[in-house]
């Protein structure tokens, strides 16, 4: 949908056709670190071409979580380590075949054999950048990225403009675990002038707060057994009717 725009100071993101997904680019001290880039093959060759344009060296990626639309790859990034929470690469090893099937349905052109080829990010960072964030909300080893020092928060499948609060069916207490992530949120905004979600639109200023609230204001809403009052579900989104109906079933089933 774009090309590769800077949103803070070594940081540029570009969106995807797909789900409004964003690939994201930060620049370190050896080169650059592609966050879960994506979502069609085309997609990929194009932002080989934006960051080659950077010209830096891509020395690492990073998957925020085991989902097969933030696993993917393309040959022209380079061999080099690509990592995960320890949590959510265990996941996508064991799911590496579901992840490839699903890429292979969902999306275009995708290098399919190197679909979910993650490894533990070491307890230092390695070459990742900032303060991981980690927790269960949404999938096992979810992580979001600090940049306090360049004031952004990379937040995964979180706050975004365009979904509600994805429930994992295969987690217990996503509810709590929402609630935790959102805390720990809460208490970097201090630091934080832009965030950018796994989908939607990057957040600046006073919406990154805003992103919170509503986050936090729909999981307080099922917490309380109530409908939602939420921008992003309506009669233009009935696509998340499904996913919706699912975390109020699970909200009521105290899980």
């Amino acid at each position: 949908m774009g090309k590769l725009n800077q949103v803070a100071d070594g940081v540029w993101v570009r969106q995807s056709e797909w789900v409004w997904s964003n690939s994201i680019v930060v620049r370190v001290d050896g080169g650059l670190v592609l966050i879960d880039p994506g979502i069609h093959g085309t997609e990929l060759s194009q932002l080989a071409d934006d960051v080659e344009q950077l010209g830096l060296p891509v020395c690492a990626g990073f998957a925020t979580h085991p989902h097969w639309d933030h696993l993917l790859w393309h040959p022209r990034f380079g061999d080099v380590p690509r990592y995960a929470t320890p949590a959510a690469a265990e996941v996508a090893r064991q799911a590496r075949e579901r992840a490839r099937t699903m890429a292979a349905e969902s999306a275009s052109g995708i290098p399919l054999d190197l679909v979910a080829q993650v490894t533990p990010l070491p307890a230092d960072g390695g070459p990742v950048p900032g303060e991981i964030i980690d927790h269960r909300a949404h999938a096992v080893g979810h992580a979001a990225i600090l940049l306090a020092d360049r004031g952004v928060l990379l937040a995964g499948d979180m706050l975004s403009d365009v979904l509600i609060p994805l429930f994992d069916v295969r987690q217990d207490g996503q509810l709590a675990a929402y609630e935790a992530a959102l805390d720990r949120f809460g208490e970097a905004i201090g630091h934080v002038d832009v965030m950018v979600p796994g989908h939607g639109a990057v957040a600046q200023g006073p919406e990154v707060a805003a992103r919170i609230a509503a986050d936090r204001a729909y999981v307080d809403a099922l917490r309380r057994g109530e409908e939602p009052v939420d921008a992003r579900l309506g009669p233009h989104a009935e696509w998340l009717q499904g996913p919706h109906r699912s975390n109020v079933e699970r909200a009521a089933q105290g899980r």
